[in-house]
């Protein structure tokens, strides 16, 4: 198991916090959740699996502590709660939202960490591939639903995609996104994942250009874990290619909980606080892909996300905004 892990040292504790963590029944999503929960977050798990988001979430309650713990962290712990959200489905993205926006008073932090590998070749009912919605679309979706939600909630908001060090092999292949003339399941995972880069780097300019202070945005690397993430890989390549996969990355990488250190590092991070729009791995910042730093790529994105979810681009993401918030209300 990988032994040159760096932990997330910060203390900070988040009591009257509410964060959104997406795929928090299992791997990462769950050890994020656990660490936010014990600092006295409102966690709330946006899962697609109730019934095992119900076993994460009985088990956070029994263990909510792990041995690196400090007392400090002890002090007490927050909330938990489960909504349903499938981000293969853009109608569940919008129901997810609609209920979060109407129930919870306040989000401080969204974490976007649910996604899939290795998925072999399937369109989702909106007509996309399956990493590209999964892994970046629902995502920004539900990023652009929350946003006024996040707005209205206080200084010091945060916006977390979990990507991938795979992005260094992604290209955004606007002429056939879907991957539809040539499909290859590493391709669309290495897409999906400098999208979720690209993203970050355009929310950013975004919020900076509309002056809308007080929400920071991050992207990070996890590093290659043994997960649930893997499961698909037994259908894309041979049978008992998912388990091999867990078997070389619990041999040599890391475990899940170191996993979610970079993840918790940009949570909860007071130095990471003044930053915005940069990538993430073991605590601190990393390189990323020369495409994920082009500022026309990452605007291209942007808009043609934007015409996947029947939306045309605005010139303001405050008009975007107004826009996409009455898919929901009407």
């Amino acid at each position: 198991m990988w032994p040159f892990n760096i932990m997330c040292d910060s203390t900070a504790r988040l009591d009257g916090k509410t964060v959104v963590i997406t795929g928090a029944n299992s791997g990462i999503g769950k050890e994020t959740a656990r660490d936010l929960y014990r600092r006295g977050a409102r966690v709330i798990l946006a899962c697609r699996n109730m019934e095992k988001a119900n076993a994460a979430v009985d088990d956070i309650k029994r263990n909510p502590f792990s041995k690196v713990d400090g007392q400090q962290l002890k002090d007490k712990t927050g909330d938990l709660a489960i909504y349903q959200l499938d981000l293969s489905s853009f109608q569940s993205v919008r129901e997810c939202a609609k209920s979060l926006l109407t129930k919870e008073p306040v989000i401080h932090i969204l974490i976007n960490n649910a996604g899939i590998f290795m998925y072999p070749f399937e369109k989702t009912e909106d007509g996309n591939e399956m990493h590209l919605q999964s892994n970046h679309l629902g995502h920004f979706l539900l990023t652009l639903l929350l946003l006024p939600k996040l707005r209205l909630s206080g200084f010091g908001c945060r916006i977390i995609n979990v990507s991938s060090i795979a992005h260094w092999f992604g290209n955004i292949n606007f002429d056939d996104i879907n991957l539809e003339k040539f499909y290859g399941p590493w391709k669309a995972y290495a897409q999906s994942k400098l999208a979720n880069i690209l993203f970050t780097k355009e929310l950013a300019h975004q919020l900076a250009k509309a002056e809308i202070e007080g929400i920071n945005v991050y992207a990070l690397h996890p590093g290659l874990i043994p997960t649930e993430i893997s499961r698909h890989s037994g259908d894309t390549f041979f049978y008992g290619a998912d388990k091999l996969f867990n078997f070389f990355t619990w041999m040599f990488f890391k475990n899940v909980m170191q996993g979610a250190q970079t993840t918790i590092y940009c949570a909860v991070d007071e130095k990471v606080g003044e930053e915005t729009g940069l990538y993430y791995s073991d605590c601190s910042h990393a390189m990323t892909y020369s495409k994920a730093m082009n500022a026309d790529y990452s605007k291209k994105l942007w808009d043609t996300s934007c015409r996947l979810l029947h939306l045309e681009p605005e010139e303001s993401l405050v008009a975007l905004l107004n826009t996409i918030s009455r898919q929901i209300a009407d």
